[in-house]
């Protein structure tokens, strides 16, 4: 199946080697400040003295600008001037959780054999994307099953087992290798035991909201 329209980011692509220097990343705050405040190159080359030519090469990482040109764009754009080495500083995180390591989790609706665990967690972050993957494991039938609704996007992939998987109005059997890609917003969750036990990852994905 093939998206309906084109996908924008690149899975596989490189940063060119120059992203990693600090003046990109001063570039890119720049920008990303006169954005803010909705002005154009030109008007802030106005506020600050600064030609065109110079505050796109700056932008755009191509030139190291001084002390003294920093503190001008600086006032010019209201932020303090430690606002420019921000993601250049910035620290990025990763977790690694081993095999068994996940913590167990307790769902609201969580039946009696029907085991989450959390296999990471991080933070705020730069992507302004908040995302929870968990691993559940469904090893004792149950006459009720847990049924949730919450904000996001979330993503079903099965490892093991097989499970009639309710989302709104509508049945899913999921199998091994099988993929399930739907709003959280709707009600949702496993309505048939087919196979036990059944495993898959569930992955969560919303806004962080600061």
């Amino acid at each position: 199946m093939k998206p309906d329209i084109p996908l924008r980011q690149d899975p596989h692509s490189l940063r060119d080697e120059r992203e990693k220097v600090l003046e990109v990343a001063i570039g890119r705050e720049v920008r990303a400040f006169r954005h803010q405040k909705g002005i154009t190159v030109a008007e802030l080359a106005g506020l600050t003295g600064l030609s065109i030519g110079m505050l796109s090469k700056i932008e755009n990482g191509n030139t190291s600008p001084s002390l003294t040109t920093l503190q001008t764009l600086a006032n010019a754009l209201s932020v303090p001037i430690t606002s420019f080495f921000r993601r250049f500083e910035e620290h990025r995180e990763a977790v690694h959780t081993r095999a068994g390591e996940g913590v167990e989790i307790a769902r609201a609706g969580t039946r009696a054999g029907h085991q989450y665990n959390l296999l990471g967690h991080i933070g705020a972050n730069a992507s302004g994307v908040m995302v929870e993957p968990y691993l559940i494991t469904l090893t004792v039938e149950s006459d009720v099953f847990p049924t949730f609704q919450h904000g996001g996007i979330e993503t079903i992939y099965m490892l093991e087992g097989e499970l009639m998987y309710r989302h709104s109005d509508r049945l899913y059997h999921l199998r091994p290798g099988d993929t399930l890609f739907f709003d959280a917003d709707a009600p949702h969750g496993p309505e048939g035991l087919e196979k036990l036990p059944a495993r898959y990852l569930s992955i969560i994905a919303y806004p962080q909201h600061g």
